[in-house]
């Protein structure tokens, strides 16, 4: 299938570039796949579009400041650096600007309290492996000097980076939000559980592989770049339960569905910490998730192939256009869809 049939065209101005301050004021698009028909609601209705014994399934991973700006020990020159992976230890997998003239063995300083040694470098994936050198603890170091990593198309200055996170983020290991659970509240949260709605967690740690574009002309030879997900014991029973029960199981967000998709084998999803590259376009067959909560994407983006599959492409594409002519805002800080 060609990457170009996943093109459209967004003008800049429907960019969201800052979170609203209230959070469920975004607004909702509501997709009936049955039907076809498309209505506009606001998130906080959201409520009238669940049932009793929904599970509602959300990912409690948490962005990390992972954005570092040092210099070159040796030399003073500027190195931007993006940690996209925890390997082991105090080693990380990053990205670093300038690449090409940050060679293995250099010695990058951030602070009095960390530093950073270029180990080796990975010219297929274009990353490099770093060893972190820290006077304390390095995630309390992180807090304090790092940035928060916001994707490039947002080029306002974040104020408040909790904005950046959903407000059930827990677990820290994102590079980048979940962002579909970012219009919840915990008050509507609190309403839709009064409602007889079941809410649980998992944890998929957000990484290059969600906000990589497909590259290659035909999207069945796009390789995923692997991210760790967590499901616990008492949460594979509550899916497993509602699998058994045929209850309606709500993704909220494409990271929940990959994690969930990846994690089903034999009938039943199965508890533990894993990898997963799980690339899902067009032509797939859902097996666990039943209704998605998600935002609006980027063209040739994972996340929207995995919108297509779940929509059916020509509808979504559809709401798309729909949404451009009705003003929607767009991307990670922008509005949502319900799609069932």
């Amino acid at each position: 299938m060609d990457v170009s049939l996943f093109d459209y065209h967004l003008p800049l101005q429907y960019i969201a570039q800052e979170p609203l301050k209230k959070r469920d004021q975004s607004r909702l698009m509501v997709l009936n796949k049955k039907t076809g028909a498309i209505e506009h609601k606001k998130f906080f209705e959201i409520i009238n579009y669940l049932n009793p014994g929904d599970l509602l399934v959300l990912n409690d991973s948490k962005v990390i400041p992972v954005r570092l700006f040092g210099h070159k020990k040796n030399t003073g020159g500027k190195v931007e650096v993006l940690l996209t992976n925890f390997k082991a230890n105090s080693f990380w997998q990053a990205l670093l600007k300038p690449g090409r003239r940050t060679p293995p063995g250099t010695e990058i300083l951030f602070s009095p309290q960390l530093s950073a040694m270029v180990v080796n470098r990975d010219t297929e994936e274009g990353t490099f492996l770093l060893e972190l050198k820290a006077d304390g603890n390095i995630s309390e170091i992180l807090q304090k000097i790092g940035k928060m990593p916001t994707p490039p198309y947002i080029k306002k200055k974040l104020q408040n980076p909790s904005f950046y996170q959903t407000v059930y983020a827990r677990k820290n290991g994102s590079i980048a939000a979940p962002t579909a659970g970012i219009h919840f509240t915990d008050k509507l949260l609190a309403e839709i559980k009064r409602k007889g709605v079941e809410l649980i967690f998992l944890t998929l740690h957000i990484g290059r592989g969600t906000f990589e574009l497909v590259k290659v002309d035909k999207i069945e030879k796009h390789r995923m770049k692997k991210e760790l997900y967590t499901v616990s014991k008492e949460n594979a029973l509550a899916i497993n339960r509602a699998i058994f029960e045929k209850r309606r199981i709500v993704g909220v967000g494409t990271s929940v569905v990959r994690a969930l998709e990846s994690a089903f084998s034999a009938d039943r999803v199965s508890e533990g910490t894993y990898w997963t590259d799980l690339f899902i376009y067009p032509g797939y067959r859902f097996k666990v998730i039943k209704t998605l909560i998600t935002n609006f994407h980027l063209p040739r983006s994972t996340p929207l192939l995995l919108a297509s599959a779940f929509a059916e492409k020509d509808y979504l594409f559809r709401a798309y256009e729909e949404a451009i002519k009705e003003n929607y805002r767009f991307y990670s800080f922008g509005d949502a869809m319900f799609i069932y």
